[in-house]
Protein backbone atom coordinates (compact mmCIF):
# COMPACT_ATOMS: atom_id res chain seq x y z
CA UNK A 1 0.00 0.00 0.00
CA UNK A 2 1.68 3.59 -0.99
CA UNK A 3 1.81 6.04 1.76
CA UNK A 4 -0.82 8.14 0.06
CA UNK A 5 -3.51 5.42 0.43
CA UNK A 6 -2.22 4.77 3.73
CA UNK A 7 -2.85 8.55 4.81
CA UNK A 8 -6.35 8.82 3.25
CA UNK A 9 -7.65 6.05 5.35
CA UNK A 10 -5.93 7.43 8.47
CA UNK A 11 -7.38 10.66 7.56
CA UNK A 12 -10.88 8.75 6.68
CA UNK A 13 -11.36 7.60 10.64
CA UNK A 14 -10.09 10.32 12.48
CA UNK A 15 -12.14 12.88 13.32
CA UNK A 16 -11.44 15.99 13.26
CA UNK A 17 -12.96 16.95 16.80
CA UNK A 18 -14.19 15.68 19.67
CA UNK A 19 -15.70 16.14 22.96
CA UNK A 20 -15.26 16.99 26.10
CA UNK A 21 -15.02 13.69 27.37
CA UNK A 22 -13.26 12.08 24.46
CA UNK A 23 -10.65 15.23 24.92
CA UNK A 24 -10.21 14.68 28.90
CA UNK A 25 -9.72 10.93 28.10
CA UNK A 26 -6.87 11.72 25.22
CA UNK A 27 -5.19 13.75 27.28
CA UNK A 28 -5.37 12.09 30.42
CA UNK A 29 -6.96 14.78 32.68
CA UNK A 30 -10.30 15.18 34.42
CA UNK A 31 -13.22 16.53 32.53
CA UNK A 32 -13.20 19.09 35.44
CA UNK A 33 -9.65 20.49 34.78
CA UNK A 34 -10.50 20.90 30.66
CA UNK A 35 -13.30 22.39 30.88
CA UNK A 36 -11.64 24.81 33.67
CA UNK A 37 -8.66 25.54 30.98
CA UNK A 38 -11.72 25.51 28.37
CA UNK A 39 -13.31 28.47 29.93
CA UNK A 40 -10.17 30.37 30.60
CA UNK A 41 -9.34 30.07 26.68
CA UNK A 42 -6.08 28.06 27.48
CA UNK A 43 -7.10 25.00 25.57
CA UNK A 44 -7.93 25.12 21.48
CA UNK A 45 -12.23 24.39 21.24
CA UNK A 46 -14.63 25.87 18.98
CA UNK A 47 -18.07 25.95 20.01
CA UNK A 48 -20.41 24.75 17.08
CA UNK A 49 -24.16 25.84 18.21
CA UNK A 50 -24.10 25.16 22.04
CA UNK A 51 -21.79 22.34 21.74
CA UNK A 52 -18.14 22.56 22.66
CA UNK A 53 -15.60 20.48 20.47
CA UNK A 54 -11.87 19.97 20.85
CA UNK A 55 -9.99 19.95 17.12
CA UNK A 56 -7.87 17.29 17.16
CA UNK A 57 -5.17 18.49 15.48
CA UNK A 58 -5.12 21.60 17.09
CA UNK A 59 -4.65 19.54 20.82
CA UNK A 60 -1.74 17.91 19.53
CA UNK A 61 -0.22 20.92 18.81
CA UNK A 62 -1.44 22.35 21.78
CA UNK A 63 0.09 19.74 24.08
CA UNK A 64 3.84 19.29 22.14
CA UNK A 65 4.05 23.00 22.67
CA UNK A 66 3.44 22.16 26.05
CA UNK A 67 5.95 19.42 26.23
CA UNK A 68 8.45 21.65 25.12
CA UNK A 69 8.13 24.53 27.31
CA UNK A 70 7.13 27.04 24.60
CA UNK A 71 3.97 28.78 26.37
CA UNK A 72 2.89 28.75 29.66
CA UNK A 73 2.43 25.80 32.13
CA UNK A 74 -0.92 25.31 32.68
CA UNK A 75 -0.88 23.74 36.11
CA UNK A 76 -4.16 25.42 37.53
Amino acid sequence: MNELSRQHREHATTPLAVSRSEAASMLGISERLLWTWTKAGMIPHVRIGTRVLYPVEQLRIWLNKQANGTVAQTDQ
